[in-house]
């Protein structure tokens, strides 16, 4: 088993490889999962591929990206989260995703929270976005619960808007 970067009451957190494509696949191949995410539509298998690929280079390069989570008492992947820079952009943006059957569960803002911690103590991040569909009130919620605040909305070059939200890292944050 690779090891862990974090650990939580109910999460195991760890980096992701080739052999989790098909776990990977089962998320971001979801047609109902992804509707709010990009243009709504899912992810094939060799995309998979390539972002775990990309991930990887993340992890040489920044030392962080996206990452398994994995149930604690089964060590099923359940999902995926983690601290990116989307299309090349310089400040670090939290992107999260899991298995359909897992929502509703507290379990992405558990992540979510765990990782702005861990991004804050080993990387001294200090500051991070999320985008959020302003559709989407699961998603929002998940990040306000995880401490994040919505800002101005921003407008995309299609003309939709994304709801943003940021934050930033507590004098305590740092004292971890």
């Amino acid at each position: 088993m690779k090891p862990l970067i974090i650990e939580t009451a109910r999460l195991r957190v760890r980096r992701i490889g080739p052999e989790d494509v098909n776990a990977m696949f089962d998320v971001y191949g979801d047609a109902e999962a992804m509707r709010w995410v990009d243009d709504g539509s899912p992810i094939t298998r060799a995309e998979c591929e390539e972002w775990i690929r990309v991930t990887r280079k993340n992890y040489e390069v920044r030392g962080y990206g996206m990452f398994a989570l994995l149930d604690h008492e089964s060590s099923e992947i359940i999902g995926f989260c983690g601290l990116v820079h989307p299309g090349g952009q310089t400040g670090v943006e939290i992107k999260y995703a899991l298995k359909r059957e897992f929502w509703g569960k507290g379990l992405a803002t558990e992540a979510v929270k765990a990782l702005l911690a861990w991004g804050a103590d080993c990387f001294g991040i200090n500051h991070v976005i999320a985008t959020v569909d302003p559709e989407n009130k699961a998603s929002q919620r998940v990040l306000l619960k995880a401490g994040l605040q919505a800002v101005d909305p921003r407008t995309n070059d299609d003309g939709s808007i994304t709801q943003v939200f940021e934050w930033n890292a507590s004098p305590s944050d740092a004292d971890r």
